[in-house]
């Protein structure tokens, strides 16, 4: 059986036992009268990361359209492991919702041998928010002015040049990962404990580059250069940086992603109460725009279109997690 095949088919299991907890769920969830108190979105990470900030910019806008409170509650930890797994070991009433990640659901499984969740089953995908494409940034000063004059460099002298990451296993480490395979160079990787310390060593200059998705307000400030982005297209807030694609790297496309999940056994009702919502919100001219800002590309779509997807960039991320050859453990 291919994995594809074997992550469907825990995902209709996880279907099936989900309709039993939600008989018992909706013993507790009027789902008539939803939402009649606050709802609490974890968030596996420390305030101020790019998952809390576009958290807290949606639980706004999502508290408006259903009329109650939003409350962020971080939990950080062992990757985002730690905030994941107490979740869900929440009730599924739709009053506890997570901030799931391309982290934390999609290259965790792949990464870490055990995790406090398993990786389908215990979740109902609500809706996709956002992704946020990495992008190859160097400090201001850098003599690079162009990925051409990266891979010209690192060719010249294999090994000198080094680019830093989040982490091993992290987005920035896997998109760089994908950055050796797709160009042929060879340069060193260089974990740090978060994407904040290997940004400011970058922009030090103690690394030649990174692909990241959290640079954009140090672009905007003028602290870093960006050479790429490894999106489909160009990115709005950097319409004169090219992606990957235009310059001849095909496929190239690495990004982090963001959406909400409930707890497996969550009411279909509330589920697609809390996608419409969700989606609504999406359309707000000011969340877009802030979004924007970030770098992120607004998301959005039905509660299959995130299901589908929430278990495909399980298998996806397997291979590139595999090609990285990242370990924690």
């Amino acid at each position: 059986m291919s994995l594809t095949t074997t992550r469907r088919h825990l995902l209709s299991l996880g279907a099936a036992l989900g309709l039993g907890c939600a008989t018992i769920g909706t013993a507790f969830a009027d789902t008539s009268s939803y939402p009649s108190k606050p709802i609490k979105i974890t968030v596996p990470w420390a305030p101020g990361g790019a998952t809390d900030v576009i958290t807290r910019l949606l639980g706004q806008h999502i508290a408006t359209e259903l009329g109650q409170p939003v409350v962020v509650d971080n939990k950080p930890g062992a990757g985002g492991n730690i905030g994941t797994g107490a979740f869900v070991r929440e009730r599924p009433d739709g009053y506890s919702l997570l901030m799931a990640t391309s982290s934390t659901n999609a290259i965790n499984p792949n990464l870490y041998k055990t995790l406090p969740f398993k990786p389908v089953k215990d979740f109902a995908p609500v809706a996709q928010v956002a992704t946020v494409p990495n992008i190859l940034v160097v400090p201001k000063d850098s003599p690079f002015k162009s990925v051409a004059d990266i891979v010209q460099a690192a060719k010249n002298k294999p090994g000198t040049l080094s680019y830093g990451s989040a982490g091993n296993g992290s987005s920035q480490h896997l998109a760089g990962s994908m950055f050796i395979k797709a160009t042929g160079v060879e340069v060193t990787h260089i974990p740090y404990r978060g994407s904040g310390p290997a940004a400011a060593d970058l922009i030090a200059g103690h690394l030649d580059f990174m692909l990241d998705t959290g640079s954009m307000p140090h672009i905007k400030s003028g602290s870093l250069k960006a050479l790429a982005v490894a999106a489909a297209q160009r990115l709005p807030g950097l319409p004169d940086v090219p992606t990957f694609e235009e310059l001849g790297y095909k496929d190239f496309e690495a990004a982090a992603w963001y959406g909400i999940a409930a707890p497996a056994g969550t009411p279909a009702e509330i589920v697609e109460k809390l996608n419409t919502a969700i989606n609504n919100a999406l359309k707000d001219d000011n969340i877009k725009g802030r979004l924007q800002d970030f770098g992120a590309v607004v998301a959005g779509g039905s509660v299959q279109s995130f299901e589908d997807f929430f278990v495909s960039e399980i298998d996806r991320f397997a291979i590139l997690v595999k090609e990285s050859g990242a370990t924690v453990e």
